[in-house]
């Protein structure tokens, strides 16, 4: 018996499909940034729309640099999208400088992302790579904490990021740290706890302004690939 493929899933005919915008920096390696961020959102049935924020140089076994998209033109990508194609929601990954940072943070306020605003915005606060190579200027995160994650419908850091970001080291999901990030809601990936390493799971846990938390325990893969969180 033959096998059928696999096809992606589409929006049902005569319908315009969910739009998505990721905003973020392009990897040569395929293995994150806007190129898994496509990937998820295919698999997803969602159709894709991008904001390059910059270009890296980086395969299996790191980022050996990288170039940024002049403010202006990330600002520009993102204001022809949302004006003409529409989105539903918006994510942002590497933003890499405080000027990318502001102009991202200035066009989703004029464009009713993010905040108060009618369309979601999802932060993920990229700071480095899985290998430790430096993704954001050092003189960015305060534009991180101050600019882009007040604007944050949810914010999504790893633990690493939670620790360069608030200054806590986190073991467990708790209220100072949602405190530090002034945000309702966070989630986050992971392992914390010795259970967790003994077990080899990834945790995320997603707090709600009410304090609720939901837990998903999810097979933690140990490998040496990059992008391992972008479809987490």
């Amino acid at each position: 018996m033959t096998e059928r493929p696999l096809l992606l899933p589409t929006a049902p005919e005569r319908t315009t499909p969910v739009r998505v915008l990721t905003i973020a920096g392009s990897d040569s390696g395929g293995g994150a940034g806007i190129q898994a961020d496509m990937r998820s959102f295919a698999l997803m049935g969602v159709h894709a729309c991008v904001a390059v924020t910059a270009v890296t140089v980086q395969n299996s076994r790191g980022v050996s640099g990288y170039q940024e998209i002049d403010p202006a033109i990330v600002a520009d990508q993102i204001r022809a999208v949302v004006t003409d194609i529409g989105i539903g929601a918006a994510k942002t990954g590497m933003l890499a400088s405080s000027a990318i940072i502001s102009s991202v943070v200035a066009t989703c306020c004029d464009l009713g992302i993010g905040g108060d605003g009618p369309i979601p915005l999802v932060v993920d606060p990229v700071c480095a790579s899985m290998h430790g190579d430096p993704l954001l200027a050092a003189d960015a995160l305060d534009a991180v904490r101050t600019e882009l994650i007040p604007l944050a419908t949810v914010v999504t850091p790893n633990l690493d990021e939670v620790r360069l970001i608030t200054g806590i080291d986190v073991v467990d999901a708790h209220e100072s740290c949602r405190n530090r990030l002034r945000q309702r809601r966070l989630a986050y990936t992971g392992r914390a706890g010795e259970e967790e390493l003994t077990k080899r799971r990834r945790r995320r846990q997603v707090e709600d302004v009410g304090g609720e938390t939901l837990r998903l325990d999810l097979l933690y893969l140990q490998c040496r690939h990059l992008g391992s969180g972008d479809a987490v």
